[in-house]
């Protein structure tokens, strides 16, 4: 399975719980989704998914701050392409 695939899988069952939307649209995450515009990730959901990215990739302690905070502030659009990028550069 690809990276940005399992990047989809994690963030899927991370949400799968979640409303996001009214029941009948369904969510797609794709590559240009946004966690914070269109999933309405909060920081807590951001600890929760670094975690379960963690164990999904069997690597701990991936510097993902570089990609949530620059210059001591969030980043709020981050994309799945994004995570899938800084994924990639740290395995």
């Amino acid at each position: 399975m690809k990276i940005s695939e399992r990047v989809v899988k994690t963030l899927n069952e991370l949400t799968q719980d979640w409303d996001i939307l009214d029941q009948s649209e369904e969510v797609f995450i794709g590559p240009e989704t946004k966690l914070m515009e269109q999933l309405g990730f909060e920081s807590i959901d951001v600890v929760q998914l670094v975690v379960a990215l963690e164990k999904e990739f069997d690597k701990k302690g991936m510097p993902f701050e570089q990609l949530f905070m620059s210059n001591g502030v969030y980043v709020d659009d981050i994309t799945v392409s994004d995570i899938t990028l800084f994924i990639e550069s740290q395995l």
